[in-house]
Parts: structure tokens; sequence; C-alpha cells
């Protein structure tokens, strides 16, 4: 008796796991057949049955295939007319409509003016003050430039003063060509030619260099070049480099040929608003060789520090 009894219970044991399992698989197979085949053997190193041999092809139906893999233009496309729809609207229509558009996109005029430098100088002896503006009106691939660049001594008047009027013209993404004349009208009266070019070199540097040729025939030259670097969002220390060079003597301007004059400095600025900022740093200037003995002959000194004091602003 207790031998059939535990007979039973061991088939019903057998029998109920492999019924169930069945049931399972048919309703996973949506009414396909129980019969599974032996699983193949995986290969980690064959992309369709590694990764625990899943298949991700169901997965991957809703996916864009990307850009690699998308159909490429067909050979018709781009060979038609370049201006079609003039056909359509008419060449006048269109004309305007696409002068319309270039206006919206960054072509239209611009005025913009700005003191980069606006400072009193503080050294042994008297202080001076100095103040560099420039300015343009244009659009971003030509401009009316404005230039107006001074020095003097409290109580001395003004020393050093010009005003540069140039026409420039955009001939890389970064770069401006540009030409035109420069009037000093303090000291000896002078009107130069102006070449230069100003522009963005890499790593933010800031360049302004020009050429001079002046109504006597002199050749000079100067070259500029600033960086901002921004401790804050309104915190900015500005390093500064200044150099003139000329290609001969010119004693009337305290100007030496070769290297006359080399400037370094550094200012520290806090922008109030974006468009004012006051500032305070320190520059030296060293004149050299010829110049440095036409200044020492005026009782000048050759090396200054000065200890500055400006504004910036802009609009």
């Amino acid at each position: 008796m207790k031998s059939s009894l535990f007979i039973a219970v061991a088939l019903t044991a057998l029998i109920l796991p492999s019924a169930a399992f069945a049931q399972h698989a048919g309703h996973e197979g949506h009414g396909q057949s129980t019969e599974t085949a032996s699983p193949a053997p995986v290969n980690a190193d064959d992309p369709h049955t590694g990764h625990g041999s899943m298949d991700h092809s169901a997965m991957d139906e809703d996916v864009s295939p990307g850009p690699l893999s998308e159909t490429s233009a067909p050979p018709e496309a781009g060979s038609g007319p370049p201006r079609a729809a003039d056909k359509i609207w008419g060449t006048d229509v269109m004309a305007h409509a696409r002068h319309k558009e270039h206006g919206k996109h960054g072509n239209f005029p611009v005025l913009w003016v700005q003191a980069d430098r606006f400072e009193a100088q503080l050294r042994q002896g008297n202080d001076g003050f100095l103040w560099d503006l420039q300015g343009y009106y244009g659009n971003p691939t030509s401009k009316l430039w404005l230039k107006s660049e001074g020095e003097g001594e409290f109580g001395e008047g003004v020393e050093d003063a010009e005003i540069q009027a140039l026409w420039s013209k955009a001939v890389d993404p970064f770069w401006d060509l540009q030409l035109g004349v420069r009037q000093d009208v303090a000291g000896p009266s002078t009107t130069h030619a102006v070449v230069g070019l100003q522009g963005l070199a890499p790593y933010m540097f800031e360049v302004d260099a020009a050429l001079f040729l002046s109504h006597r025939g002199d050749v000079t030259a100067r070259i500029e070049g600033e960086l901002e670097q921004r401790i804050t969002q309104r915190l900015i220390v500005q390093p500064r480099a200044e150099l003139v060079l000329s290609a001969q003597d010119l004693p009337q301007l305290d100007i030496g040929s070769g290297i006359d004059k080399v400037e370094l400095g550094v200012r520290l600025r806090y922008e109030i608003i974006r468009e004012f900022a006051p500032y305070v740093g320190v520059e030296q200037t060293w004149h050299v060789g010829n110049g440095a003995d036409f200044r020492r002959a005026k009782g000048k000194d050759p090396s200054t520090t000065n200890y500055v004091v400006g504004i910036r602003f802009w609009f």
C-alpha cells in the first residue's frame, strides 16, 4: 500500500512540471510548437552570437540607422537651376527677398565706440594722462574705423596725439585689412598713409598692427597686443604689450631707428555693467637705442613706470 502511494506521488511530481512548462511555452510562442532546438554554441568574437547570444534585431527596428547608414543623395540632386524660384515668383521679387534675408542674418550696419584706455598715470615726477579711443560704423565685412590716441602731463598739456580714419575690409573670419590716413595733431604736424591688420590671433590675443609712411618719407610701425582673462564674470585681468619700430632716426619726434619703444603692462578691471568698467594697473615703458639718447638729451627719462587708474567703456 505504502509503495503504491509512493509511486503515485512520484509520477505526479514528474508530470505536473512538464505540463506547466508545455502550457507556458505555448503562450510564449503564440500557438507555435513547444519543441525547441538545441542552443548553438556561443562565440564571444562573433558579433551575432556574443553577449549572451541575444538577438537585438527586434530591438533595433525602430532606431535610426544613423548618418553612416542613410541612403546617399540621388545623382540628380543639385542639377537643377540655381535660381529655380525666379521662374515662379520673378527675378526682382526673389532678389528683394534674398537681400532682406541677408540683412536679417548679420549684414546690417552697426555703430560701435570704445574707450579701451582712458586713464591717469601716476609716476615719479609729473603725473600724466592717456586716452586710446576707437570705433567703427559698418557691416561685418566692411567698416569705417576712427581711432584716436594721445598722452601728456598734467599742467604741461598734450605731448603726443593722433587721429586715424581707416577703411576696413575682412580678409579672414578673424582679421581685417585696414587702409587710411593718420594725422598727428600734437608735436610736429605729420600726415601718414596707413596700412594695418587688426584681428584675433590664436589663444584669443587681440592684435592691432600698422605700418605708417609719413609725407616726409619716414617709415614707422606699431604693434599692439592684449589678452583678456576672466577671473570671475565681472573681474577681468588684461595684460598688454606694445612695440614701436622705425626705419630711420627721427630726432624731431624722439624716435630712433630699429626698436624704439617697448611697453608692457597689466590692468585689472571690474565691470559694474558690461559697458562700464573702472580699472587699476601698472605699466612699464622703455625707450631704447637712439630713441633713448634723444630723450636724455632733452632731459627726459627713457624708462618710466606708471601706476594707472582709469575707466573702460563702450556703447
